[in-house]
């Protein structure tokens, strides 16, 4: 009977707790916080509103209401931990009618679009403001999604193939994610030790191989690409339009990153200096890509209002292609049907105004970043 009684009770008791907790989560959702930055979530809530919700009116969360936002992203954590891309977390819908806007497929956990560390990073941040428990719990269901999604390579995949991706900040977001949980980062302050060993694991593994996987040509290091094979640590491609190359987009993500090392290793500076001096022989010069207006076009990702032309400018500041060729460091575009072209002007409208073909990427670092970093470690003027 007493056996009895007492699971009886347990039950009531947990009952009650459940009870006390949604009481509370239902107050604090009608209060108005600090706001906690949305921007890391900005691209996932992009892609959204392009396409899923561009025909949509529905009402908006302001960003101090930060129960409410996280009560979205608690919605939508699926099964195994992690959650979709391309979901705008800040507006007022119910997780099942974005279930059926969107598609099992479309839902499936993924790093890609800036997805579930950010998340993660979001409800540890409300957690700390709000002591509610469930976020912390989410949370940490969200970081056993990233530790087992690790490959044994050392990296972490995205959505469209399963190779190291550095694409839309997979890896390098991730990265920062556990060094900020290392760190002890405030809103990580209620992270246990067990936690914080596997993140120092997890980060050290990403780094050593980001670090194999820099492209060598003729003998010497370059710069990096979107995508590596697991096992063979080389360029891969990705979806059709995104081919083995050299990326100086994501390359910079990764210089800035490796910088950002308190005591480089010998092996970091070497990987620094040998993409700094890539990212000076693969400037273009003499042009600037400029944006015009035209009749508004419909997509089925985003609809384009603007074209992008090159034109000649010597007085422009350097340029990089999105891709380069990996032997010949010429700059190169792709179609959706996979086929490489040279020029802005052969690219599909579609992928024109919906991709980046050019960008500035390196000029922070060259103009500024390099040289802070080189007297930072004793290696400048």
């Amino acid at each position: 009977m007493y056996g009895l009684f007492g699971f009886m009770l347990s039950v009531l008791v947990g009952i009650s707790s459940a009870c006390a907790e949604d009481e509370v989560v239902r107050v604090a959702k009608s209060e108005m916080y600090e706001e906690i930055d949305l921007r890391p979530l900005r691209d996932s809530m992009s892609h959204w509103r392009k396409r899923y919700g561009r025909d949509r009116n529905d009402r908006m969360y302001e960003p101090a209401q930060i129960v409410l936002i996280a009560e979205n992203i608690v919605g939508l954590q699926n099964e195994d931990g992690g959650w979709p891309k391309d979901v705008d977390w800040q507006v007022e819908i119910h997780p099942d009618t974005v279930r059926a806007i969107k598609g099992v497929r479309s839902l499936r956990s993924t790093l890609d679009n800036r997805s579930t560390y950010t998340h993660v990073a979001y409800l540890a941040k409300v957690y700390t403001v709000t002591e509610l428990e469930r976020y912390r719990k989410s949370a940490e269901r969200g970081l056993d999604f990233i530790f087992g999604l690790q490959n044994v390579s050392g990296g972490w995949r995205g959505w469209d193939v399963d190779a190291i991706t550095y694409n839309d900040d997979v890896m390098l977001g991730t990265m920062r994610t556990m060094r900020d949980i290392v760190d002890g980062a405030s809103h990580f302050s209620w992270v246990d030790d067990a936690y914080r060993q596997k993140a120092k694991v997890a980060l050290d593994r990403a780094i050593e191989v980001t670090l194999k996987c820099q492209i060598v040509v003729n003998g010497k290091k370059t710069a990096w690409c979107q995508q590596h094979d697991h096992e063979t640590l080389l360029p891969t491609k990705a979806r059709s339009y995104e081919l083995p190359s050299i990326c100086p987009g994501e390359s910079t993500g990764i210089v800035e990153f490796l910088m950002e090392i308190e005591e480089p290793s010998v092996e970091v500076i070497d990987a620094i200096e040998h993409a700094m001096a890539w990212f000076e022989v693969s400037k273009i010069e003499g042009i600037r890509v400029e944006t015009v207006k035209v009749d508004a076009t419909r997509f089925k990702n985003h609809t384009a209002t603007t074209d992008r032309v090159v034109v000649e400018d010597a007085t422009a500041p350097p340029l990089w292609a999105r891709f380069h060729e990996v032997d010949t460091f010429r700059p190169f575009m792709c179609n959706r049907d996979g086929i490489v072209v040279y020029s802005l002007a052969e690219v599909a409208l579609e992928r024109r105004t919906g991709y980046g073909w050019y960008g500035g990427w390196p000029r922070r670092l060259m103009n500024k970043g390099y040289p802070e970093w080189k007297k930072r470690i004793g290696k400048g003027e």
